[in-house]
């Protein structure tokens, strides 16, 4: 359920807010509506929370599992993380200066070991040479005009050296060459590459000293933690508005107020603490129009599915509907057609037992994970044992006690067969694909049922309820109107007559009749005539609100199509391993395409749940709930818990 909330508004001195909330973070039970602060003494602990996650992320890309654990406090954590992050700095222009002398060797390569020294010391006894590369057609015309050197030629270019001699006409050549003259680098090769080792080893040096300091990892994510708090603490004293009480400045006295929530159970708690320190406080219900925090609380085995929520990120409005037991319910379904497989479900429960066993015998909490990816694998072992799949095996490959444990009309086992219903007397039938698309069906019946249910539950004291019950009969009449479309015209016919009922025509009343409900009572306000208006100004919405239920119940066939695809990949890889298991040569090459290809097909189906399982429930079951999923969490101002 949701847990009631009620909002307060407190007022305090201005010269109290520091001693407040120190107060209030003692008492551990508000959550404040302040989301911005200013001050010097805010920037510089963001810019310290900067600093540390700089030199945690240092710490933690060096792996060092070795180092012992150091426990540091607050101001030697600043240093270390500062001394890491100056190492950093230092790296960064070793690492870049490294790339450069990389390029200017690369460049120098092609003429071998270079001393400009040596050259300067020619020029100064009068010899001056300059290095050239230029194509050989242009080598070959410069003629006698200037002197030359060839040190290497090839078909397309030519390295020569260049000799001044004062030839009449050897200075205007030397200028037209200027494009194909070679830089000298500064010094020797020898002395580059000296220099690119010696960055090379200072690099080096730096990653093992930071490396040095993983000990204090811990110590810096608790520093970072602290950091946190206190950055909380200082957002919400400078954020809190103030007022002043008077106009006279010499004697004004200021106010300071914010406007937070707290637990119905817990008012009374913050009252008598509101007495004490001589707060002024405002208690009112919430309203739609406030940004009330949202905080669930469900029995054990409904709160598994929070580790799945807080992943996605999705939190219900304060408003909105707890649907944390629905949908447990529903993704464990989702995930075990989907998944489809049986020995996958095997290998799914075969490693959270492990993992659970281990975290037992090391004494620790089990996680929530685990236990609903446990969940998650009976699930899928449940759907295998029924339509009897296990690991992508043909039925006839399998046992035969496991062939009888499966549900005919649905079991692989009989996936030839027709089932012929009752009111066809044996003239049309259904096949296994047919009858798990009509399971598909009804699933998506039962959940947008509950839906509407859910909600006509809250409109119980309105003439709205009216409107959730054509909703209701909408999609039972639409129901059968899939069943006819999409499995098998024949078999669910419009003219089906089942013990003088007639099954088609009752389908379609219950759709016409069910939009003529929901058209009038839908948007009731306290006025019918009020709420058709609102209905016709919305036609076109209301009107495709029909093709959008039909959609919505067609959309669950994906949970049949995706299993089915899940079920030819491992199908196909069996396929293709067989053969080479019958040659002891091959063995290992099939065991290798064994687990890639049915690991391949596992991840496949993981993601398939993320996209398509999570869907059905976050999208068309929250949608005929209309849910928006605007909410944020319950999050009471508190003292830094240790872990």
């Amino acid at each position: 359920m949701i847990v009631p909330m009620k909002k307060v508004s407190l007022i305090i001195m201005g010269d109290k807010k520091a001693e407040t909330l120190k107060e209030l973070r003692k008492l551990g039970i508000l959550h404040i509506e302040i989301t911005e602060g200013s001050g010097k003494k805010l920037e510089e602990l963001k810019e310290r929370v900067s600093l540390f996650e700089s030199a945690l992320f240092s710490i933690l890309e060096k792996k060092n599992k070795k180092a012992k654990p150091q426990s540091i406090d607050i101001p030697q954590a600043i240093d270390v993380s500062k001394e890491i992050v100056s190492l950093e700095d230092e790296k960064k222009l070793c690492t870049a200066e490294k790339i450069a002398l990389a390029t200017e060797l690369d460049r120098l390569s092609k003429w071998g070991e270079l001393d400009p020294e040596k050259l300067y010391a020619l020029a100064e006894k009068g010899v001056d040479i300059s290095l050239y590369e230029m194509p050989k057609s242009e080598y070959d015309n410069l003629g006698e005009s200037v002197k030359t050197l060839s040190l290497q030629k090839t078909k397309s270019s030519v390295k020569f050296l260049l000799i001044k001699s004062g030839i009449e006409g050897e200075s205007e050549v030397i200028d037209s060459l200027k494009a194909y003259r070679f830089e000298m680098p500064a010094t020797s090769t020898a002395e580059i590459r000296q220099k690119a080792e010696n960055l090379n080893n200072r690099i080096k040096e730096i990653d093992e000293k930071i490396s040095s300091f993983a000990g204090c990892a811990d110590s810096i994510k608790k520093a970072i933690k602290a950091c946190e708090k206190e950055i909380e603490f200082e957002v919400y004293a400078t954020g809190m508005a103030n007022e002043s009480l008077s106009a006279d400045s010499k004697d004004s006295v200021s106010v300071s107020y914010f406007t937070g929530y707290v637990e119905e159970e817990n008012l009374e708690h913050l009252k008598k603490t509101a007495k004490d320190n001589s707060w002024g406080l405002l208690v009112e219900e919430p309203t739609e129009e406030d940004n009330v925090p949202t905080k669930l609380k469900n029995n054990k085995f409904v709160s598994l599915i929070y580790p799945l929520t807080d992943f996605l990120g999705t939190v219900p409005g304060y408003f909105e509907y707890d649907i944390s037991g629905w949908f447990l319910s529903f993704i464990l379904i989702f995930f075990g057609i989907i998944f489809g497989d049986g020995g996958y479900g095997l290998l799914i429960t075969a490693v959270t037992g492990i993992l659970i066993a281990k975290s037992l015998v090391s004494k620790k909490k089990v996680s929530p994970a685990f236990l609903l990816v446990g969940l998650f694998g009976l699930s899928t072992i449940l759907w295998g044992t029924l339509t009897c799949t296990w690991f992508g095996l043909s039925p006839e490959q399998l046992p035969q006690w496991l062939q009888s444990l499966s549900i005919p009309v649905i079991s692989n086992v009989y996936a030839d067969k027709i089932w012929y219903p009752f009111w066809t007397h044996g003239e049309y039938g259904l096949t296994t694909a047919q009858n798990l698309q009509i399971f598909c069906f009804t699933l998506a019946l039962v959940q947008l049922t509950v839906a509407h249910i859910k909600v006509a539950v809250r409109n119980r004291r309105s003439i709205k309820i009216l409107g959730d019950i054509g909703s209701i009969m909408q999609l039972i009449g639409i129901y059968y109107v899939v069943l006819s479309f999409v499995v098998n015209a024949q078999v669910f016919p419009f003219g089906l007559v089942i013990s003088g009922i007639p099954v088609g025509t009752v389908a379609l009343i219950l759709v016409i009749a069910g939009f003529v409900m929901s058209f009038v009572f839908s948007n009731y306000e306290g006025n019918i005539i009020k709420s058709v208006l609102a209905s016709l100004k919305n036609i076109v919405s209301v009107l495709l609100g029909v093709v959008n239920v039909f959609s919505d119940i067609v959309s669950y066939i994906r949970l049949w199509a995706v299993g089915l695809a899940g079920a030819a990949i491992s199908a196909t890889v069996n396929e293709l391993a067989g053969p080479l298991l019958g040659n002891f040569l091959f063995m290992i090459l099939a065991i290798v395409l064994l687990v890639f290809g049915h690991g391949l097909n596992m991840i496949l189906n993981v993601l398939s749940v993320i996209v398509h399982g999570i869907r059905l429930n976050t999208l068309e079951f929250s949608s005929h709930l209309d849910m928006s999923w605007s909410g944020h969490k319950f999050k009471p101002f508190e003292e830094q818990i240790e872990k």
